[in-house]
């Protein structure tokens, strides 16, 4: 009986990816330094770690149990036969690692878990991992995927004073089901060690990753953390000083741990003031419309005129998209603008019962298929999609830049591609929408966004609503300071924005906004600045797609 092919498409599946061999290398250069008696892989693939663990071993004379658990019934038999081939004497144990009771046998467990996303981890195998990480006392989120509780429960098998060495999603550092894996290394470690690279180093995957290098399993509590940044896989030989960064309690972000000293206190010093607020102390951010197939619903006016459909049958609507967003307010005259260029500016949507036009729509739909996606199944009538009601301002959520503002003048609805900001109605409304876009567009509040937003697929900057309710922005008292200073380069902003040259916009709100209004230094500004375009030029680095 023939095996099936191991082939690319089945390990991306199930979440294995190879680890580059200096960063194995690293890694178990790392536990050995221990003298642990036992080291233990598990999701083990073909065993990188186990072959850069015995060959160490070896080299220096000792002698190491070495032990493997690997899902994949074919890859376990390699791993094994490789090994084995090498002189290195390990035991295999095919199987899923959730299905291994805690049993504490290792000095080190080291590795790289599966990469599978929440939206692939799903059924008893959620529920099994879920479930294991429940057991240690960490209750994980339904949007986690598999490596926060494969890390959890991976510690579960070590020694008192064992380590843990492992290549995590940096996803790590960033989103909101993460917190009580962060909380859980600082409660149980001594000391935590993370390494962050420049560039992505596994070519076959989106992922960008962390090295998390934790010791004195039971020692803990830590307070802090030891960062150490280098560029790739290969310059990990040369890796140069960490230093020390105390993030907030109760597993809140570690993002900001990038910055270097000095942006960090500049930072903090201006976002924590009286001054500055969040996105949130404005209003609520809510998602928009989830049509199911923007294609359909969303229509130009030559679609309207071609069906001639009432006006009963469709709503007013901020194009797909969001580059139209990009200086600071939707007009009439630019809703216009776009509207004659063909861009989809309406909805459809019958209020009531539907014309006989728009009743021809439907049955085109029902005969393409439209009302079968999963948006349209889930809700009665099929074509009539959820709306809440016109945002204040817009909220632009991928970005190749950083997120944009702008004020909804003409009323109009928007669709999930931007967020919408409804105001709170003790905010100083009519100010927000005149003034907040624009004060929105300078360097600490395009640093804010590197921090609380996250690195996407391409290197784009993805603010998803939690995070964007924590956008630094400036607060109520900020914003009536530099009313006039603001009002004064609004034009020039708007005419910066529309010609493409953002970073001279910036410029007019930085010196008008924070070193006329907040009292920032030149220095600390440019410091701010800095940081920004540091972690800005690594998110699109690491989007970018790397050789082989």
């Amino acid at each position: 009986m023939s095996s099936v092919i191991d082939t690319p498409a089945l390990r991306k599946a199930r979440g294995a990816f190879f680890t580059p061999r200096p960063i194995a290398d690293y890694i178990a250069a790392w536990a050995l330094a221990g003298q642990p008696d036992s080291i233990l892989e598990p999701s083990c693939g073909e065993a990188e770690f186990l072959h850069a663990a015995g060959a160490q071993a070896a080299a220096a004379g000792r002698e190491v149990q070495l032990r493997g658990v690997e899902l994949h019934p074919e890859s376990a038999r390699r791993a094994e036969a490789s090994l084995a081939a090498e002189g290195i004497a390990a035991r295999i144990v095919p199987g899923d690692f959730f299905d291994m009771p805690t049993e504490p046998r290792a000095d080190a467990v080291i590795g790289n878990p599966p990469f599978v996303r929440y939206q692939d981890h799903a059924g008893s195998g959620r529920a099994k991992s879920r479930a294991a990480a429940a057991a240690a006392g960490v209750e994980l989120s339904e949007l986690a995927s598999m490596w926060a509780a494969f890390t959890i429960h991976a510690t579960g098998h070590l020694n008192d004073g064992g380590k843990l060495g492992l290549v995590l999603p940096a996803e790590l550092l960033t989103v909101n089901y993460a917190a009580p894996v962060r909380e859980y290394l600082l409660t149980q470690f001594a000391t935590v060690q993370l390494v962050v690279f420049a560039e992505r180093v596994f070519p076959d995957a989106l992922e960008e990753v962390v090295l998390v290098l934790a010791s004195g399993y039971r020692n803990g509590p830590s307070s802090s953390f030891e960062l150490f940044q280098t560029c790739n896989a290969a310059t990990l030989a040369t890796l140069g000083e960490g230093r020390i960064w105390q993030p907030d309690a109760n597993g809140g972000r570690w993002m900001a741990s990038l910055l270097s000293p000095a942006a960090a206190a500049a930072y903090d010093a201006a976002t924590t003031g009286p001054l500055f607020a969040t996105l949130h102390d404005w209003g609520e951010t809510s998602l928009g419309a989830v049509t199911g197939n923007n294609k359909y619903f969303a229509m130009t006016a030559d679609e309207i005129r071609r069906r001639r459909l009432p006006a009963t049958d469709y709503v007013p609507l901020s194009p797909p998209g969001s580059r139209h967003l990009r200086a600071l307010d939707l007009t009439r005259y630019r809703l216009d603008a776009l509207r004659d260029a063909g861009a989809a500016t309406y909805l459809f949507r019958p209020a009531g019962e539907p014309s006989k036009a728009a009743l021809r729509k439907i049955k085109e739909g029902e005969r393409d298929g439209v009302h079968q996606a999963y948006k349209c199944t889930v809700r009665t009538p099929w074509w009539r999609t959820p709306l809440l009601a016109a945002p204040d301002i817009f909220v632009t959520y991928m970005n190749s830049d950083t997120p944009a503002l702008a004020t909804n003048s003409v009323g109009v609805h928007h669709l999930n591609s931007v967020h919408g900001l409804y105001l709170h109605e003790h905010a100083q409304k009519d100010v927000a929408r005149e003034l907040l876009p624009l004060a929105a567009l300078n360097s600490l509040t395009a640093l804010g966004a590197e921090i609380v937003g996250r690195a996407y697929g391409g290197g784009l900057l993805k603010l998803e609503p939690r995070e964007a309710d924590r956008l630094p922005v400036p607060g109520p008292d900020l914003l009536a300071d530099a009313a006039d200073a603001l009002r004064a380069i609004k034009r020039s902003a708007q005419r910066h924005l529309r010609e493409g040259h953002r970073a001279q916009a910036v410029a007019l709100v930085d010196d008008a906004l924070l070193i006329g209004a907040l009292g920032i230094s030149e220095a600390d500004l440019a410091t701010i600045q800095q940081a920004r375009e540091l972690l800005g030029h690594r998110r699109v680095t690491r989007g970018k797609k790397v050789a082989p």
